[in-house]
């Protein structure tokens, strides 16, 4: 979400120098269970409700190059049918109670999430113990999951953003799981047969690694005792490990690819370079710095030069992605498509004036605020908390983050932001991507 208001920065000092409400060890509560789930649970009783986050090490990593969307298969076919429970019934105890639940498959994880009245959270937990742990994959649902994720890859096949961003992977993350689409291609979905879903639910569903959080109207202690009772006797002794990254190849010169859509109006562009990690000692100033590239207000100086100035993008923005891997620092844009030439050759000077000058004191000072004035927003709700609390134990960044995320921000300087644009935005290794008519 972009901010746009610069008047945050007035109360910023006041909120900055009190703990209240920001989740920390004080009010956040963690425990390892025996078998090695990883559960933390944070109180709101101001809300009737209770949101459930977590995931486990179940990824498109495993994937098998010629059955890519094998997580994801797995994953969306979940809810379809249980030893317990049929396809219908899952929905019907869910919807009867306003309660949700989902599952969503990643490079690293397959991820859930729920929500649900207080008193219903142990039908919550009942129905996600039942999916995780016994999905039946019933021929006649996985065939129809299987027309679904087709369906959807038809429809990115025709979205010109979506191309332009699977083919900048496929540039900058030669021979890495990173250039694989998570979701697979028509024919690697084609190929997986329901022995493939019920196997890589055998080897990679367990609770080796899986986090649960629940956040709402109960006491920490007393969700913490409830999800016990559901997954403490979960076991799986053929629970593989997911394979780790390789190492990557960063490329021997600037490359361009086209995707061809024809009938299309507009282009899409992605260009950039590879980026830091979440973990990597430089992700603060780089956050701070693509905020003043492209995010801020209109889209930070991409956008005021691009949309703004020259009025040759129906958006145009900077996109910082970092994980456990290296992620891409990308500029993005939709255009007509006699403008491509343009909009890449007046992105490409920003750049290099953004590498080449470091930026105004107001500018990094601006970029600051917003970041703090965000964050009190962002921890609102109890999706925002359990989000918010599902990050720092997938990322390693401990339950005092948010405890020192002013000082964190405050302390970055502008040469710090110079040193890490100069790093990452390397020109000869940068790549662009293209998808339209």
């Amino acid at each position: 979400m972009h901010q746009n208001s610069l008047n945050v920065s007035k109360t910023i000092p006041h909120f900055a120098g009190s703990q209240t409400g920001l989740p920390g060890p004080h009010d956040v509560v963690r425990k390892t269970l025996p078998n090695g789930v990883v559960v933390l649970a944070r109180a709101n009783f101001n809300s009737p409700s209770v949101v459930i986050s977590g995931y486990l090490s179940a990824g498109a990593i495993s994937d098998p190059d010629d059955k890519l969307g094998l997580a994801d298969f797995t994953a969306s076919a979940l809810m379809r049918g249980t030893e317990r429970r049929e396809f219908q019934a899952i929905y019907d105890a869910l919807e009867s109670s306003g309660a949700s639940l989902g599952f969503s498959a990643g490079v690293h994880s397959t991820r859930f999430g729920g929500k649900a009245l207080v008193e219903d959270l142990d039908l919550l937990l009942d129905i996600l113990k039942d999916c995780l742990e016994h999905p039946r994959f019933p021929p006649d649902q996985v065939e129809r999951v299987r027309a679904l994720l087709l369906a959807n890859l038809a429809i990115r096949a025709q979205d010109t953003a979506a191309m332009a961003s699977l083919a900048f992977d496929q540039i900058m993350y030669p021979d890495h799981p990173y250039s694989r689409p998570e979701d697979g291609f028509m024919e690697t979905v084609e190929r997986i047969d329901r022995e493939d879903l019920i196997r890589f639910h055998q080897d990679f569903y367990g609770p080796r690694g899986m986090v649960i959080v629940i956040v709402g109207g109960i006491e920490p202690e007393k969700a913490i005792e409830k999800v016990e009772r559901y997954f403490e006797d979960w076991i799986n002794p053929s629970q593989n490990t997911p394979d780790g990254l390789p190492e990557l190849k960063v490329l021997a010169e600037p490359t361009q690819k086209t995707i061809k859509i024809p009938g299309k109006s507009q282009a899409d562009i992605v260009m950039g370079f590879i980026g830091p990690k979440r973990k990597d000692p430089g992700y603060i100033a780089a956050a701070l710095a693509n905020n003043i590239l492209g995010q801020f207000g209109m889209y930070g100086r991409i956008g005021k030069v691009i949309r703004e100035r020259e009025g040759l993008a129906y958006y145009a923005y900077s996109n910082l992605q970092a994980g456990i891997g290296p992620g891409a620092w990308t500029i993005e844009a939709g255009v007509d498509p006699k403008n491509i030439d343009k909009v890449i050759e007046l992105s490409i000077n920003e750049l290099h004036k953004f590498t080449e000058e470091p930026v105004q004191e107001t500018e990094l000072e601006d970029s600051k605020s917003n970041f703090i004035g965000r964050l009190p927003l962002s921890l609102e709700s109890n999706s925002g908390v359990a989000s918010a609390l599902l990050n720092l134990e997938w990322y390693d960044l401990g339950l005092n983050y948010y405890l020192n995320y002013y000082e964190m921000i405050r302390s970055v300087t502008i040469e710090e932001l110079h040193e890490i644009t100069k790093q990452y935005m390397r020109f000869d290794q940068m790549g662009i991507a293209l998808a339209g008519p």
